[in-house]
């Protein structure tokens, strides 16, 4: 099992950010996509976050992600628009995007920006969250690779696409941020990492038989959230996205941890609804806040923890942040080899 450490996580966003300007991405977007990685290790998402960097420096280096890309506007209608990603950070084009679609609601009520030929974007949740800090109801979606499959069947056919919504509260949104698996893979990859099982019910292997060893599911099939209905789910999020933008839907989106020198290919959408044009903003946030107090005071059973809800966690870990984050050493020492490569001085807090 691979040890925890606890380190400074602005030294770790310093590290992270020399080492996406080393492989060519300007200071702003590596500063961007380091701050979105080290988010997620803050908030206890570490399948979202600085385990990611070797892959995305990895794909830098084999050409298939375009660090300086920020997205080209392909269509532009006013409400909706197609945004060709150039296969750029995906943390950049996805902040592009929920920008782009909050402002243009400003204007229009409501607005959708599709995108093409994107890469992984990390949490979905903190675009999202994005665009509810101005006001509007945010829906942000993606496809990934086929990793599930049919009710009944025995190959991947559909992504576990995930699919976040942020809405104004009184004091910070509320976000659900999930992906349409019982287990995200990013986790899967997190608990290999760690040398720890995961959840039975999360995946299958190969050959379709239920396992705990995150290898064996890896190299299998990650099973629905909610079976049919999570299924079900998947395949319009892969409609939505890659039919709406012209991109890919299914195989089309290829594997992260494949063939590095090839696009990984994802399609997204981010909605945006303006409340405004429904009801003052501060009245829909007081509401959603005294339904979010409702719930979080209601009763719990025999032995359970307190009752949260979605977003709980992640607000909590940064109401409590102390300056450190909790990281595996298997991507400490990934992140150290990666500065040895690209000559980045490593902060001395993160090599003892």
């Amino acid at each position: 099992m691979s040890a925890m450490l606890t380190l400074p996580a602005a030294d770790l966003a310093a590290l992270a950010r020399d080492l996406l300007a080393a492989a060519g991405a300007p200071a702003d977007k590596a500063s961007l996509v380091a701050e979105a990685l080290v988010d997620a290790d803050i908030e206890g998402l570490g399948s979202h976050g600085l385990m990611l960097l070797p892959m995305y420096l990895d794909r830098i280096g084999a050409g298939s992600v375009a660090p300086a890309a920020e997205g080209r506007i392909v269509s532009d209608t006013g409400a909706q628009i197609v945004l060709d990603a150039e296969n750029g950070l995906g943390h950049v084009t996805a902040a592009r995007a929920a920008a782009l679609a909050a402002d243009r609601a400003r204007t229009h009520g409501l607005a959708a920006v599709a995108v093409r030929n994107a890469f992984h974007f990390g949490a979905a949740g903190r675009f999202a969250r994005s665009m509810a800090e101005t006001g509007c109801v945010g829906i942000v979606m993606a496809n990934t690779r086929p990793l599930m499959p049919a009710p009944g069947g025995a190959e991947r056919v559909v992504g576990n696409n995930p699919v976040a919504i942020a809405v104004p509260g009184p004091a910070a949104p509320i976000v659900l941020d999930l992906a349409l698996s019982a287990g995200a893979m990013g986790k899967i990859r997190l608990a290999e990492s760690r040398g720890e099982a995961i959840e039975p019910g999360w995946a299958t292997d190969a050959a379709g038989l239920p396992t705990t060893d995150p290898a064996a599911a890896i190299a299998g099939m990650l099973l629905p959230a909610g079976g049919a209905k999570g299924f079900g789910l998947a395949v319009m999020v892969d409609l939505l996205t890659g039919g709406l933008a012209s991109g890919a839907i299914g195989e089309a989106v290829r594997p992260l941890y494949g063939d590095l020198s090839r696009p990984y290919g994802s399609a997204n959408l981010f909605l945006a609804i303006d409340i405004a044009g429904f009801r003052p903003v501060a009245d829909f946030a007081a509401a959603a806040g005294a339904f979010a107090d409702r719930i979080r005071a209601s009763r719990t059973a025999p032995g359970a923890d307190p009752v949260r809800m979605p977003g709980d966690r992640a607000s909590e870990a940064h109401r409590s942040f102390s300056g450190d984050c909790r990281l595996a050493a298997a991507t400490r020492a990934s992140l150290l080899a990666a500065a040895g490569r690209l000559g980045v001085t490593v902060p001395a807090s993160l090599t003892g």
